[in-house]
């Protein structure tokens, strides 16, 4: 057992990238409820806002730090998404006047800020998907894997996602890294967007889909391969199983047929005549 310990301890010790993942999970828990708070008092006093953006800085600039970044590159870092997180805070504005407009059960877009877990994974998403363009190692899929664990959601922070995107009850969803999805798409529960198969060697290739504007997806539904492209203004019905590319303005179902029967202990009626 002690040799094992110690393997162990050996093995953790050589790794150059061991970050915090409770503090990964913290900063972007506390940007997402800075962003979108209820707190009227954070709302109404702008000196107690200051300073918790400020923490949020002091926080990634840690996280940098525990990733071995040198003191200037994780400054610079850390600078460089401060800079563009007024310009995801307006891409998820969009993308929940998207969901209020399309639901019929949303009432007011607060509710949406609070209470929507694929408005949640959205938005941790995009955080991730801003630190991925930066070339942060681990600390975009530490983000997107916790919004997969609360939510169910699991969007790959390479994945690119256009604006206006909506997704509905949000559970079970897989968007895979290389996929590519326009403006204005709308998406189910239980909706892939993988690969054909999966081998190491295409790493570094396209193996999941590309989704044009305005495209809506059923429950269920899986789309699958990176050359597959659904076009502009596709509707597909739930539960289908599509592996070739779709043309614009498509609706693609899957025809079922169901039947049924009378479980009734007496199928015909019964006439009674006194």
């Amino acid at each position: 057992m002690l040799d094992f310990l110690t393997t162990i301890f050996e093995n953790n010790k050589k790794k150059d990238v061991f970050p915090d993942k409770k503090k990964s999970e913290f900063f972007v828990k506390k940007l997402f409820y800075t962003l979108f708070t209820p707190d009227r008092n954070i709302l109404n006093d702008t000196v107690l806002f200051k300073k918790n953006y400020e923490k949020l800085q002091r926080i990634l600039y840690e996280i940098f730090i525990e990733l071995n970044l040198n003191e200037k590159d994780s400054v610079n870092f850390t600078r460089i998404f401060f800079r563009e997180v007024p310009s995801i805070y307006n891409t998820l504005v969009i993308d929940a006047n998207a969901i209020l407009k399309s639901d019929p059960a949303a009432t007011v877009i607060e509710e949406i800020f609070l209470s929507y877990p694929g408005f949640f994974a959205t938005a941790l998403y995009r955080i991730a998907h801003q630190l991925w363009i930066q070339k942060i190692p681990i600390i975009p899929r530490l983000i997107t894997e916790y919004a997969h664990s609360k939510t169910g959601v699991d969007i790959h922070a390479s994945a690119r996602i256009g604006e206006a995107f909506a997704v509905d009850h949000g559970t079970g969803i897989v968007i895979g890294s290389s996929t590519k999805i326009g403006d204005k798409v709308k998406i189910y529960q239980g909706v892939t967007l993988g690969a054909i198969y999966v081998d190491k060697k295409l790493a570094n290739t396209k193996r999941h889909p590309t989704i044009e504007d305005r495209v809506t997806i059923y429950a269920g539904a899986t789309v699958l391969g990176g050359e597959t492209v659904i076009g502009h203004d596709c509707v597909l019905g739930g539960n289908v199983w599509v592996t070739k590319s779709v043309p614009p303005f498509s609706i693609v179902y899957q025809k079922n047929e169901i039947k049924m029967r009378n479980n009734s202990p007496f199928p015909n009626p019964i006439n009674f005549m006194i």
